[in-house]
C-alpha cells in the first residue's frame, strides 16, 4: 500500500517523534505506529513535485508582455497588466518568475537611458582589468564638462539597478512613476549634465567550483572488510542527504558565490567612489542631488566622508523618502547645520 502526496499533512509528525520516544509505552506505541505509517509512503511519489520548471523567457515577447505608448506593461495579446499569481498556490514559482521578469525590465531600462536618454554607459572601476569584476554608472555627453549645471541620481536599496527608482511601479504603474526617466529628460532640457549612479550594482555572481573530495579508503591500509563497511555507511549517509536536498530543493539551483567589485562593495563605497572619480572632476560650479530611500543614508555617508568637498560643490539635495539617519550615521554638527540650511 502506497500514500498518496495529499497524505503528507501527517509529515510534521516527524517533528515530534523524538519528543515521543522519550515518554512511556503508550508514546512508544504510538512511535511504533507513525513509523509504520512512514515506512509506507511512496518516496517516489513524494518526489513528484506540482512545480513546472524554472525556466523562464529572456525577453519581454517571451512573457508575451510589452510597454504600450503611456509606459505601461501589459499583455501582447490580453492587454490586461502584470498577473503575478500566473499558478495558484505556487508561490516560490510566481515568485522566481517575477525575477526573471524584473531582470529583463532593468535591461530594458537600461537600453532607455543609451537610447532615449542619450546617457553613455560608463564601467567602473575605471583603472579596471580586463579579469576583475566590474560595475557601470550613467553620465550624459557634458556631466563632466557642462560648466554650469550637474545632476545626481541615486535610488534606493533592494533589486533596483541604474535608472529605477521601484521595479515595483514599472511592473504595476508605469515607467514614469517607476524609472527616472522624467527626471533625467527634464534636467537634460533644462542644460543639466547628468550622472546616474547604480549603488546596488556591489557584486557579480559566478557558479561555485565543484569540490571533489577523494575516498580515503582509495590510500587506507585498513582491512578490505572494514573499508566495505565504511564504504557501505558512507553511501547510505550520502543517499540520504541527498533525498533531503531533492525534497527541501527538488529543482536544485546552481550554487552561487558572491565577487565584490573593488571600491564599490557597497551603495556607500559606491557613492564615495563616483564622487572621487567624477563629481569632484566636474566642471559644474552647482551639483545638485537627487537621493531616493537608502540613496539618502549613501549621501550623508558621503558627506561624512567628503565634508569639505561637498559643502564647496552642492548646491542642493532633494532627499525624497530617504531613511538616513544623522545621529546613527554619527554626522558632526556642522553637517547637521549644513544639511538644515541647504535648499
Amino acid at each position: 500500500m502506497s500514500i498518496s502526496l495529499s497524505s503528507l499533512i501527517l509529515l510534521p509528525i516527524w517533528i515530534n517523534m523524538a519528543q515521543i520516544q522519550q515518554g512511556g509505552p503508550d508514546e512508544k506505541e504510538k512511535t511504533t505506529a507513525l513509523k509504520d505509517l512512514l515506512s509506507r509512503i511512496d518516496l517516489d511519489e513524494l518526489m513528484k513535485k506540482d512545480e513546472p520548471p524554472l525556466d523562464f523567457p529572456d525577453t519581454l515577447e517571451g512573457f508575451e508582455y510589452a510597454f504600450n505608448e503611456k509606459g505601461q506593461l501589459r499583455h501582447i495579446k490580453t492587454g490586461e497588466p502584470f498577473v503575478f499569481n500566473y499558478r495558484e498556490d505556487l508561490h516560490r514559482w510566481n515568485q522566481k518568475r517575477y525575477e526573471a521578469l524584473g531582470e529583463i525590465i532593468t535591461k530594458y531600462v537600461y537600453e532607455l537611458l543609451e537610447k532615449d536618454c542619450n546617457l553613455k554607459k560608463i564601467s567602473i572601476p575605471v583603472d579596471a582589468t580586463e579579469s576583475e569584476p566590474k560595475s557601470f554608472i550613467f553620465m550624459s555627453e557634458d556631466a563632466l564638462t557642462n560648466p554650469q549645471k550637474l545632476m545626481v541620481l541615486i535610488h534606493g536599496s533592494g533589486v533596483v539597478r541604474a535608472g529605477q527608482w521601484a521595479r515595483r511601479l514599472i511592473i504595476n504603474e508605469d515607467l514614469d512613476s517607476g524609472t527616472q526617466i522624467p527626471f533625467i529628460k527634464r534636467a537634460v532640457a533644462e542644460g543639466y549634465g547628468v550622472i546616474v549612479l547604480n549603488p546596488n550594482e556591489n557584486y557579480i555572481e559566478v557558479e561555485k567550483p565543484k569540490i571533489h573530495v577523494q575516498s580515503s579508503s582509495d590510500s587506507s591500509d585498513e582491512p578490505a572488510e572494514k573499508r566495505e563497511r565504511k564504504d557501505k555507511v558512507s553511501k547510505e549517509t550520502k543517499k540520504r542527504r541527498d533525498f533531503y536536498e531533492k525534497y527541501r530543493n527538488p529543482q536544485r539551483e546552481k550554487e552561487m558565490m558572491q565577487l565584490y567589485i573593488r571600491e564599490n562593495g557597497s551603495p556607500e563605497e559606491h557613492a564615495i567612489y563616483v564622487w572621487d572619480h567624477f563629481i569632484a572632476q566636474a566642471a559644474a560650479e552647482n551639483v545638485f542631488f537627487v537621493a531616493h530611500s537608502y540613496g539618502g543614508l549613501a549621501f550623508v555617508e558621503l558627506m561624512i566622508q567628503r565634508e569639505a568637498d561637498v559643502k564647496n560643490k552642492v548646491t542642493a539635495v532633494a532627499l525624497t523618502d530617504s531613511v538616513h539617519n544623522v545621529w546613527h550615521q554619527e554626522a558632526g554638527k556642522t553637517i547637521r547645520e549644513w544639511m538644515r540650511e541647504t535648499p
